[in-house]
């Protein structure tokens, strides 16, 4: 529907092209547009397929946001035209998020701030297949290893055996990775049911505020 709409258009930029395109502060990569004007080619380039990118008209993309920063990015220069379908073939992650949200009647989504940027390519997704509303989106803080780095097995971080090799049990991890949050004093030791009764909106706006503002991940734009 959306290539029909004259919504999509064939980019037969690579990975090496975009290798150098980031966005201010080196955060979420905009795409420059460069295949958009063409003519639409869908016909594969030295036997590589073209990916499928979505136009976005310019202008705020919004959704209900009710944890982190306020939902709102300029399409043209916060967010860029993504890929929706890679060159491989593949579905893309926006494209796919959105129909599973809508086809599964979705209300409320609870994620890691880390994807709080991904939500304005999804609700355009929405908005062009239906349009349909967006659920709401809780962005919550993400935990934190010594030194403040976020947990992520791509950076190598300590999971939970190396945990266990120092000696910790379960509350002493639990207290560990609550406290990189400045959600419990350091050093505390409580169980996962003690910490859900301690949490609140409002302790968990302060640790987003304090350090951890939304991220902006590299994926999906290429």
């Amino acid at each position: 529907m959306l290539r029909q709409q004259g919504r999509l258009y064939p980019c037969h930029c690579s990975r090496r092209v975009l290798g150098d395109v980031s966005a201010p502060h080196g955060a979420w990569p905009i795409y420059p547009g460069t295949c958009r004007q063409l003519p639409p080619d869908w016909a594969p380039r030295r036997s590589r397929h073209p990916s499928w990118r979505l136009r976005l008209s310019q202008g705020d993309l919004r959704w209900p946001e009710r944890l982190a920063a306020e939902g709102v990015l300029d399409a043209a220069t916060a967010v860029g035209d993504v890929v929706l379908r890679r060159a491989d073939g593949f579905v893309a992650y926006h494209l796919a998020t959105a129909v599973d949200e809508l086809t599964l009647g979705i209300s409320t989504v609870l994620r890691g701030a880390d994807l709080w940027h991904s939500s304005a390519p999804q609700v355009a997704v929405m908005a062009g297949l239906g349009p349909f509303p967006p659920p709401d989106y809780w962005h919550v803080p993400l935990w934190r290893q010594e030194g403040g780095r976020r947990l992520s097995k791509r950076d190598g971080s300590e999971g939970l055996q190396a945990l266990r090799d120092q000696g910790l049990d379960a509350a002493a991890v639990i207290g560990r990775l609550a406290s990189s949050l400045e959600l419990v004093p350091a050093g505390s030791r409580l169980s996962a049911q003690e910490l859900r009764q301690q949490l609140s909106e409002a302790a968990l706006r302060q640790a987003l505020s304090s350090g951890q503002r939304p991220e902006s991940p590299s994926a999906g734009n290429s």
